[in-house]
Order: structure tokens, then C-alpha cells, then sequence
């Protein structure tokens, strides 16, 4: 099912995001996280990709391709293009047609210093306008409801993201953000900027305060005085930081859907846990 029809729907849209494990044999015990996640009936799941190299994207497909054959949930590949040239784009495409990838994430990708980038694209619209006149995916793209770290401009990121969408994008996923206000006031704004795409906010519950630390230094995310008190306060005990992280991740989420967001999709960094707790939460308004 197309990225389109399931936000034609008239339910809430619930996916997540995973990525492939680094080695072979953790593919095999993906299985265990994969059959919590989609007991959860969700709409679709994304799956990230490598930058450089084909091993980990190979691991990437083949992980789609069991999402969507052995559990019926459709998957939504990432692709990223900063390190590969037109002709391994073409490549990657039509290894995904063969394996039945009908959705796309169009992504430039973030610096690699051991990945030396090419000069085929430099920007995730100019890769959307490449694949979008000579493939039958539908396309999602990414957006920053804070702005991206290296743009200009807000009136900059606007533009950037008309771009996106005007070359083919037809859903945005969001990056991580910890204020919904923030979140509020970049869809109005997207509005305003002619932008007519669902837009879909991820969120990402805090477990490791390290981990957001280097989160938010990359994707430009800031926090909330209250959200510092809770890394402040618990950061230091690792099963405390969890429940408080997991009821700030369900209290956004929450507050999302009942301001009318089109659904929620959740960065599970591969642990059912997470997803399954949010879901026990919000079973009945999703």
C-alpha cells in the first residue's frame, strides 16, 4: 500500500522506525522485535540506510522485504544519496522494485568523515527529482520542525522544503522535537508556505541522556526547561530516566493527536518496549 492511501485514511496513522542490525546473525533476532511491533498493528514501519557501501543497505532491504512479506506491514525504506553517484541510485532502485518497496524516505544523509560524499546530489530534492520521473514510488520526505542545523534561514528551510515537495515529496516525516509548540508553529507555517502534505511529527522517547545529548547536536532539536529538569533530575539513574522519558514521549504524543496531528510516528531505536508502552497508552485515542 502507498505512503498516499494510508494517509487517505480516515484513522490516526501509527508507524515506527528501526534500523538493521550491523551484523548477520542479529538479523535473525530482529524477528523478536519485529513480531511486538507489529502486533501492534502499525500502518507502516521505516527502515533506515547506510551511507556507502552496499552491506548494510543489503541488510536494509532485506529487513523491508520481511516486514512486508512474513508480517504484512508495509515498510518504508530510507534512502539517502550524499555518497553514492546517479548510476548506484539506479542501482538501489531497482533492487528495491525487484524486492516489492513501493514507499520511500528521500534523504540526503548526514557527513561521514570515514564516507567522502559525490557530487551527483547534494540536497534530498535533488534526489527526489531524479527517482520521482522514472520510478512508481511515492516518496516521503524529511522535515525540521526546528530547522535544519546547517540552513540559513527559517525563511531558507521553507523554501528548501517547497523545493522538496514540488519535486515529488507527497508525506513529510518530522525530525525529533521536545516542545509541540514548536512542532504547531512549523505546520502553520508550512501552510502558509503553500505546503499541502500530511505531516507527520516523530518523536523519540528519551532513555539515555547521552544519547539525546549527541541527538539534538545533530538534528538541531532543543529542549524545554521542563524536559532539561528531567535529565537533570534522573540522568544519572537509568530505570528512573526511562518512566520519566516514556511519560514526556506519551504526554507529546498525546497532546499531538488531540490538536489534530494525522498520527505519530515513533523512533523505537529498536526496542519494543518503548513502542509497546506507548501504544498500551494511547490505544484508545489513536
Amino acid at each position: 500500500m502507498r505512503l498516499t492511501d494510508i494517509y487517505n485514511k480516515p484513522d490516526k496513522v501509527l508507524s515506527f522506525e528501526i534500523f538493521p542490525p550491523k551484523h548477520d546473525d542479529e538479523l535473525k533476532n530482529i524477528d523478536a522485535t519485529l513480531e511486538v511491533l507489529c502486533d501492534l498493528k502499525p500502518d507502516y514501519i521505516s527502515v533506515t540506510f547506510g551511507a556507502g557501501g552496499s552491506s548494510n543497505n543489503n541488510k536494509t532491504i532485506a529487513l523491508a522485504r520481511k516486514i512486508k512479506e512474513q508480517y504484512g506491514v508495509e515498510p518504508v525504506v530510507h534512502l539517502t544519496c550524499m555518497t553514492y553517484t546517479k548510476a548506484e541510485i539506479d542501482e538501489f532502485c531497482k533492487e528495491l522494485t525487484a524486492n516489492g518497496i513501493e514507499n520511500i524516505l528521500a534523504l540526503r544523509g548526514d557527513y561521514n568523515p570515514n564516507v567522502p560524499p559525490k557530487d551527483d546530489f547534494r540536497h534530498a530534492s535533488e534526489l527526489i527529482e531524479y527517482i520521482k520521473p522514472k520510478t512508481n514510488f511515492c516518496i516521503a520526505g524529511a522535515c525540521y520542525p526546528e530547522c535544519h542545523p546547517e540552513s540559513e534561514s527559517r525563511v531558507t528551510e521553507f523554501k528548501n522544503l517547497r523545493r522538496k515537495v514540488d519535486a515529488g515529496a507527497e508525506v513529510l516525516l518530522s525530525q525529533l522535537f521536545f516542545d509541540n509548540d514548536v512542532f504547531f508553529k512549523f505546520v502553520e507555517d508550512s501552510r502558509i508556505a503553500g505546503i499541502e502534505v500530511p505531516i507527520t511529527p516523530g518523536i523519540m522517547p528519551v532513555l539515555n541522556a547521552n544519547q539525546i545529548k549527541r541527538m539534538i547536536t545533530t538534528c538541531g532539536a532543543t529542549l524545554p526547561a521542563r524536559f532539561e529538569k528531567i535529565i537533570e533530575r534522573y540522568g544519572d539513574n537509568k530505570e528512573a530516566l526511562f518512566d520519566a522519558g516514556m511519560y514526556y514521549a506519551i504526554s507529546q504524543i498525546i497532546d499531538l493527536l488531540a490538536n489534530g496531528s494525522d498520527g505519530v510516528h515513533i523512533y523505537t531505536m529498536n526496542n519494543p518496549q518503548v513502542a509497546r508502552r506507548i501504544c498500551d497508552a494511547i490505544k484508545n485515542i489513536i
